[in-house]
């Protein structure tokens, strides 16, 4: 008599979307290593990579790591090296040029300015409250 032969589970569609996540994170992880240690060129690779596994999978890439490469080319971004980094005060955004094909990105800092505002209403409250209790 021959033995039966399990077959491995196939594994779901949730369980390979999270481990498609976890490769995407560490890709990035890697390619944030490899920049700062020199080697842009392995750190686009690593971006590239992490994004055909997003496709693969279809995934969205989170916007910390979007903000890493260039929209235009997919280039790893590293501020002074493959890119400039100016911060417009008047359009209220962060404005990232690659280097390479030297198209410009650009980033709105809304929250941090709500943040700000917020926390500002709150010192004139409670400076208005120290006059009041004088």
């Amino acid at each position: 008599m021959r033995q039966m032969l399990k077959r491995a589970r196939k594994k779901t569609k949730e369980e390979q979307k999270k481990i498609a996540m976890e490769r995407i994170e560490i890709l990035f992880n890697l390619a944030d290593d490899s920049a700062l240690s020199g080697d842009v060129k392995r750190a686009s690779r690593y971006v590239e990579m992490a994004r055909k596994t997003a496709m693969r999978y279809n995934l969205r890439i989170s916007r910390e790591y979007k903000r890493k490469f260039c929209k235009y080319c997919y280039r790893y971004l590293l501020p002074s090296v493959t890119s400039t980094v100016r911060i417009n005060s008047e359009g209220h955004r962060v404005e990232v040029k690659c280097l390479e094909c030297g198209r410009s990105m650009f980033y709105p800092f809304i929250k941090e300015l709500k943040e700000k505002r917020k926390n500002e209403g709150k010192d004139k409250d409670t400076a208005n409250r120290k006059k009041r209790s004088k």
